[in-house]
């Protein structure tokens, strides 16, 4: 079975650094919260907002050790009233987890997002 692993986080800055740094941070958390290896890992989309053009979210996946999975990256709808400098993940993972036990996450100002996700840290947990 596939299941879709959410998470989401903001950048301070339209930079290099800043986010491969959020990026990685978010992936991180991720995988660990989910125990999610890349043998299992179909693929794994990236957007980010149109203002984040320095480099592409993918490359922290890339840094990370994840040279096998297909990665995709995309430009985020430019939604009036959006959320501003924000970096959206979903992994397509190969598990036999329900619905329910995956654990969504959502940094910084993207708790904003899926406040129903949010657990007592600001971290999206579910």
């Amino acid at each position: 079975m596939i299941r879709g692993v959410r998470g989401a986080t903001t950048v301070e800055s339209n930079a290099n650094e800043a986010i491969l740094e959020a990026t990685q941070e978010l992936l991180g958390i991720m995988i660990e919260r989910n125990s999610i290896v890349e043998d299992d890992v179909a693929s794994v989309l990236f957007s980010a907002t149109p203002e984040l053009d320095d480099t592409f979210p993918a490359k922290a996946a890339r840094l990370m050790g994840w040279t096998r999975t297909a990665l995709m990256g995309f430009q985020e709808a430019d939604v009036k009233r959006g959320l501003p400098m924000c970096i959206r993940v979903l992994i397509h993972w190969n598990t036999n987890k329900s619905i329910d036990e995956i654990r969504h996450v959502f940094l910084r100002e993207a708790v904003a997002l899926r406040p129903d996700l949010v657990d007592d840290h600001g971290q999206g947990d579910a």
